[in-house]
């Protein structure tokens, strides 16, 4: 038995598709009834056969920050892709997210060794992996520091991670991704797939910041191919290629029919919206739209390599403009 932690989610959602595809028996874990929703809709993307790949799926009610919801979940399982996790730049929720990320991956780290689970494959994020010294490329190599300026999300992620490793400690096999800003279809008005929604409602502005980039079919791809391969204890960064925001928000205008953006926001505007946005919140309690660490990283030029993965198994990485134009389509057909 294969379990999903995080499945009603983008990657989630994608990979439970990929599992079943292949005939695969899979539980997954879910919170809310109405999510699943969102599950079917990837589905269909892929096939007419999206009733029957579903109903394959063995759904179970837990939260993996509530201990007693877990124990029916890990009967019988050999392999869990633990995929769930809060995201977030809101320093209000860094609470939240050690809650979610450490604890909750403490929590299925803690069942999956009582269970004597095989094999883990956690997701986990780039957010998580050192800084580029000297302004080099980034590999999987550099060294994580809590003291150079990282945002409460890559602290939590970077927990996870140890949580993880704890449990190779313990004999079963790990293997952790890390993902660059991952763009899939089927979630239009959450994280990176507002980046879609945004361009079609006419977005003007761009940042010249450039990261990592991949489309969510390699994210679960790789996670496959990595967990079913005799690689284990080993993190690898899954990232297509290193492009601007600016380039990306380009390109998904021309595939969506749009006018690319064209003003050009600098760090100044950034840090005055910033102020303004905090008034905003305080004066009406609803979450920050743009804060410190959002936007460092809509500014910050950081290059990160995949070459670990794709020495060691092999693995080649869809572009990103063939990543968006089948990303599009998929919007303009929800639309």
């Amino acid at each position: 038995m294969i379990l999903v932690t995080g499945g009603t989610g983008l990657v989630g959602s994608h990979l439970l598709y990929q599992l079943t595809s292949q005939n695969k028996q899979v539980r997954a874990t879910y919170r809310a009834l109405e999510s699943l929703d969102s599950v079917k809709k990837v589905f269909s993307y892929f096939t007419e056969n999206s009733e029957e790949l579903f109903s394959n799926i063995e759904w179970v009610k837990a939260d993996i920050t509530d201990v007693p919801s877990l124990e029916k979940v890990f009967v019988d399982v050999k392999v869990v892709y633990h995929v769930a996790a809060l995201v977030s730049f809101d320093p209000k929720e860094y609470r939240k997210m050690r809650q979610v990320n450490i604890e909750g991956t403490a929590n299925i780290v803690n069942y999956a060794i009582a269970s004597m689970v095989q094999k883990i494959c956690f997701v986990s994020s780039i957010a998580a992996i050192g800084d580029s010294i000297n302004n080099e490329v980034v590999t999987e190599e550099n060294d994580w520091s809590i003291e150079s300026g990282n945002n409460g999300y890559a602290i939590t992620k970077h927990g996870a991670e140890m949580e993880v490793w704890r449990a190779s400690q313990e004999g079963i096999d790990v293997i952790i991704v890390n993902p660059g800003v991952i763009l899939g279809a089927g979630f239009w008005n959450l994280n990176t797939g507002l980046l879609f929604t945004k361009v079609a409602n006419g977005f003007k502005y761009f940042t010249e910041g450039i990261t990592g980039f991949v489309g969510v079919t390699d994210v679960v791809n790789a996670m496959i191919n990595l967990t079913e391969s005799d690689v284990k204890n080993q993190g690898f960064i899954l990232v297509s290629e290193n492009v601007s925001f600016k380039a990306v928000f380009t390109e998904i205008a021309q595939n969506l029919a749009k006018k690319p953006p064209t003003i050009k926001v600098s760090k100044t505007t950034t840090t005055f919206l910033r102020r303004i946005d905090v008034i905003r919140c305080f004066i009406t309690g609803k979450k920050r739209m743009i804060t410190k660490d959002s936007e460092k990283s809509l500014h910050s030029k950081t290059l990160y390599s995949s070459e670990k993965i794709k020495s060691s198994i092999g693995y080649e990485f869809t572009p990103i403009k063939l990543v968006i134009k089948n990303v599009s389509a998929r919007y303009k057909s929800d639309s």
